[in-house]
């Protein structure tokens, strides 16, 4: 019986132990990334007579990115999203300001969001900035739409993580009509480019 009971304790540990290991390794491979309020999203447009560049200078909230590495396929899961405010685009000019807020809906769909889902790598956060893709959903007057994006990585003395995200757009893409001036002299294209920097602080 005294033998049952040691070889019973022996598995258990075991199997205890292996537990362990397997999580610990998992868990490995994960990180959390703060977003900070100094974070930023411009977006650069153009008419048939001029160029624009409408921005939202600071984010007013703060929000966590999770990034978790599988060891076993190299697949890099990002998760989190960035809710963005439509009235706090400043194009630098009154009457597109507020043009495009009315185009964004924003009565209807105040706020736009970025949802992150993964990355082609785990970065690393050097100096020296690192050119890595991954897929978001962009949500916009209540139309998500996926999306490949290009980002710049890197980090700085202070360790903060700096996230430089590029993709280009349409309006179209969101069921969206580019807003006109002057009776329809001025048009606005069809084609946006996004562009949003976030800075970020590793909580592990």
């Amino acid at each position: 019986m005294q033998y049952r009971n040691s070889l019973f304790s022996i598995l258990l540990l075991l199997t205890i132990t292996g537990f362990t290991i397997e999580n610990n390794a998992k868990n490995a491979g994960i990180k959390r990334w703060v977003v900070s309020q100094n974070s930023s999203l411009s977006v650069n447009g153009s008419t048939n007579i001029n160029k624009f560049s409408c921005v939202i200078p600071a984010y007013d909230q703060q929000d966590t990115l999770i990034v978790a590495a599988n060891k076993e396929d190299q697949s890099v899961v990002l998760t989190g999203r960035i809710r963005l405010s439509v009235s706090s685009f400043d194009c630098h000019i009154s009457a597109m300001t507020r043009q495009l807020r009315e185009t964004l809906k924003e009565k209807q769909f105040p706020a736009l969001y970025i949802r992150f889902l993964s990355l082609n790598r785990l970065p690393v956060a050097t100096a020296m900035p690192e050119r890595i893709t991954g897929l978001v959903d962009i949500e916009i007057a209540g139309i998500s739409k996926r999306f490949d994006v290009n980002y710049r990585l890197s980090g700085d003395a202070q360790q903060i993580i700096h996230l430089q995200g590029e993709r280009i757009v349409n309006f179209s893409d969101f069921n969206l009509v580019p807003p006109t001036k002057l009776g329809g002299m001025i048009k606005t294209k069809d084609e946006l480019n996004v562009d949003f920097q976030l800075n970020m602080k590793a909580l592990n």
